[in-house]
């Protein structure tokens, strides 16, 4: 599935979409160029599952945890240097957990990732993002629909599909 948004705004809305469709262990892999909308759309995720306060991008620090609805982990692997070292986090632990887990740069770490996992690749021009959402297993085959449905009958809706 494919949604336009036209703003830092709408990409904040889609995450919020997500965050408030999100399950327990639920896992979201974020891939795009810097300034895609990566960070933006996760503070979106984060104010769906009910987080309060600032979300940033966890770039120097690795991982953010935040407490909402499930517990969310924001991590950003851009600064890895080896996929292995992922392990030295305790990424596992996370990944076991009943919380969410967001991975900014999370192609980089292909081969660390679950099974089962949501896609999302964001691409930019100017302020236009095309969010691409894809489903690793049935289970996130079935919540892309239910977003779809969120998004679709929004109040105001101005995501465009293709």
């Amino acid at each position: 599935m494919r949604l336009k948004s036209s703003s830092v705004t709408e990409t904040e809305k889609i995450g919020a979409a997500l965050g408030a469709l999100a399950f327990a262990g639920m896992v979201v892999v974020l891939s795009g160029e810097l300034g895609a909308g990566k960070t933006a759309f996760s503070r979106g995720v984060a104010r769906g599952l009910g987080v309060r306060g600032p979300v940033t991008s966890p770039t120097f620090t690795l991982i953010n945890e935040y407490t909402g609805r499930l517990p969310l982990y924001h991590f950003d692997v851009y600064r890895l240097n080896d996929p292995v070292e992922l392990a030295d986090l305790g990424y596992e632990e996370y990944l076991e957990d009943e919380g969410v887990c967001l991975i900014e740069w999370g192609d980089l770490v292909q081969e660390w990732l679950p099974k089962e996992h949501l896609k999302v690749q964001l691409k930019g021009q100017g302020d236009t993002r095309t969010l691409t959402f894809t489903a690793q297993g049935q289970r996130y085959e079935k919540l892309i629909k239910e977003l779809k449905a969120r998004v679709d009958s929004g109040p105001g809706d101005s995501h465009a599909r293709s």
